[in-house]
């Protein structure tokens, strides 16, 4: 594949990962802190919006392998973009209402241009390193959006959530300059043609392939233990560390090292096997989630070097999974169908991060900026991911040698 091409594709997944980090990391402490909602009723929101979000990725995915991919990624963006601006813009009154119904407009134009945007690739890529660099591609270009959208809050505004509500303004003109570039430069690509009509058979079609059956499961279970420190991010540097202002810097040291360490795992996967790489990024973040577990008031340097070896295992996280997951959804020629489902259940593991994280943090007394229950805080945002990425990589270790496609 020239080099064009794989750029260009790549390009659009910038504006989408820019607008993804205010919507899984920022929105639960801006509406907590800007609004004044209570933690029970925000958790219980984003739960609702992520569940009713999740739910319309299979049948979105289904849809992607009967429609034009490069369409259906061009209709999406406009619904995306009105949503995202109302979402960070709040009014005084009914923050509740208005935070589900700009949830559910952003989530259906974000969703819908994703998934096209997925099974998009997958049909444009010829074979297992085709598509495998176009994903690194997409992921290189996406966490550049999520480090614009770290720093411009501090660059916007002094005070952070003035910052983020600012954000808004930026996404409708990355997504002219980038989907212009995307629409305009790749092809549609010559994806396999679908057998059947119907979503339910395509869907039990793609959940019978064992080896997806397999990823997947280490897909969710990783995915969670990712969900829960992403949804608490803000709360743990503001509260535990005291340092609300180092958020940004920290992100973007996050997001760098994640970059950073694109092409190293593409390499050491060309060598030992995408399964094999990501078992051992798997343990550079463990051994970052129990760090985090240690550390208190003004631990910032060594928070900054938790978020760097976190960041380097997010490279590994990007890239590898889901390049395994379009070579098996290529095989059976549903890739759509194959990333609807992927997609569903990356938002599921989001929707529970807040719709449980959150209610239980206010169990126990934990209150933002109060000083109360900050080791509830500890727990939900270190040591209860390092369980379930334990799990993901005893599962990813049982199953490593059935998850590659032979090209």
């Amino acid at each position: 594949m020239r080099p064009l091409p794989t750029l260009a594709y790549g390009l659009l997944a910038l504006p989408l990962a820019f607008a993804a980090l205010p919507l899984y990391v920022h929105v639960p402490a801006f509406y907590a802190n800007v609004t004044g909602l209570d933690l029970g009723l925000l958790g219980a929101i984003l739960l609702l919006a992520r569940l009713l979000d999740a739910g319309i990725d299979p049948w979105l995915g289904w849809l992607a392998d009967r429609v034009s991919r490069r369409r259906m990624v061009a209709l999406s963006l406009l619904p995306f973009a009105v949503g995202f601006v109302a979402l960070l813009n709040p009014p005084a009154e009914y923050a509740a209402p208005w935070l589900l119904a700009s949830l559910l407009l952003t989530y259906a134009g974000f969703s819908a241009a994703t998934v096209a945007y997925q099974a998009w690739g997958a049909a444009v890529g010829n074979d297992a390193p085709e598509r495998t660099r176009l994903v690194a591609s997409r992921e290189a270009f996406g966490l550049l959006g999520v480090l614009v959208a770290a720093a411009l809050p501090a660059l916007l505004a002094v005070a952070l959530n003035d910052g983020i509500a600012r954000l808004a303004w930026v996404l409708p003109v990355l997504l002219v300059l980038a989907g212009g570039v995307t629409l305009a430069r790749v092809g549609e690509g010559d994806p396999r043609v679908a057998v059947g009509s119907a979503l339910l058979p395509a869907l039990r079609a793609v959940l019978r392939d064992t080896a997806f059956r397999r990823l997947l499961l280490v897909f969710i279970c990783n995915g969670f233990a990712a969900a829960i420190p992403a949804t608490l991010f803000l709360f743990f540097v503001a509260d535990i560390l005291q340092a609300e202002s180092a958020s940004g810097p920290l992100l973007a040291a996050y997001f760098l090292a994640g970059a950073a360490s694109l092409p190293l795992w593409l390499k050491l996967s060309t060598r030992i096997g995408r399964p094999r790489a990501w078992l051992l990024a798997m343990g550079v973040a463990m051994l970052a989630f129990a760090g985090a577990g240690l550390l208190g008031p003004g631990d910032v340097a060594l928070f900054a070097v938790v978020c760097v070896a976190s960041g380097l295992a997010l490279g590994a996280d990007l890239a590898l999974p889901a390049a395994l997951a379009a070579d098996l959804g290529e095989r059976q020629g549903r890739s759509g169908a194959c990333f609807g489902v992927w997609n569903f259940f990356a938002k599921l593991n989001l929707a529970l991060a807040a719709g449980i994280a959150l209610p239980l943090l206010g169990v126990f007394d934990y209150r933002p900026g109060s000083g109360e229950g900050q080791a509830a805080l500890v727990f939900a945002y270190a040591l209860l991911p390092l369980l379930f990425k334990a799990l993901a990589a005893l599962l990813l270790w049982r199953w490593r040698n059935s998850l590659e496609v032979e090209s």
